[in-house]
């Protein structure tokens, strides 16, 4: 297949021709129709991402079509159209009993555990936990975007900033700082829609008011799904 590899952290990346991969007997191989670029790529390409092993490629923000399934897997076939959260689950562990998957102890992550989506293929881990069905009348495009950016912003919004339309949170105020960048987007919305208001503000730090905890991080301190 043709993906983009890095051999460097920091160095030029290139298109070149690798060995497909193969599914685990949990997982399958999907073949990308679209590919997000986020932040975290960047930061795994500057070498911030421990898990990362050299030659790499990135990609985490994926959508696409079922191409092979491993032996164990029993709910979906090739050409089956789907997505997936960046954060791949185990669904056995601990957390994932307790139904928090984005800190699953075992979890696997495209483009940063293995190689991502960057490519014409990709692996994904424990198929029946983590693949999302994507209909007919929803893009690839669109569908790539919401297993970072917008379950990112869902999780801050909904769980961590307790936004609830009519209910506990209505009222509060989403603060930005800085660049507005693909979860802040999807975070206005998901407040907007749910009772919330955005506030604007110059400068950096910003805040969702609302419900209080602590939330334990899945991302290594930089990737977007542990939120």
């Amino acid at each position: 297949m043709r993906a983009v590899v890095f051999e460097r952290y920091g160095e030029p990346a290139e298109v070149r021709e690798v060995p497909d991969p193969e599914p685990a007997p949990h997982g399958v191989v999907v073949r990308v129709a679209a590919t997000g670029l986020c932040r975290s790529d960047w930061h795994g390409w500057q070498g911030h991402d421990p898990d990362i092993t050299l030659p790499h490629v990135p990609g985490h923000e994926l959508a696409g079509v079922v191409e092979t399934v491993g032996d164990r897997v029993t709910g979906w076939r090739p050409g089956d159209r789907v997505t997936v959260p960046f954060v791949c689950a185990c669904g056995s562990c601990a957390a994932c009993a307790a139904g928090d998957h984005q800190i699953c102890e075992r979890q696997t992550q495209p483009g940063f555990t293995h190689w991502g989506s960057f490519a014409q293929y990709v692996a994904l881990d424990h198929a029946d936990v983590n693949l999302v069905a994507v209909p007919e009348d929803l893009s690839f495009a669109t569908a790539a975007s919401l297993g970072c950016r917008f379950a990112t912003a869902f999780r801050a919004v909904v769980q961590q900033g307790r936004v609830a339309a009519g209910g506990v949170g209505r009222g509060t105020r989403l603060r930005r700082g800085g660049p507005v960048g693909g979860d802040d987007r999807g975070g206005f919305r998901r407040a907007g829609g749910r009772g919330g208001r955005v506030a604007p503000s110059a400068g950096a730090g910003g805040e969702v008011r609302g419900g209080g905890g602590r939330e334990r991080r899945g991302d290594r301190g930089h990737r977007g799904g542990g939120t």
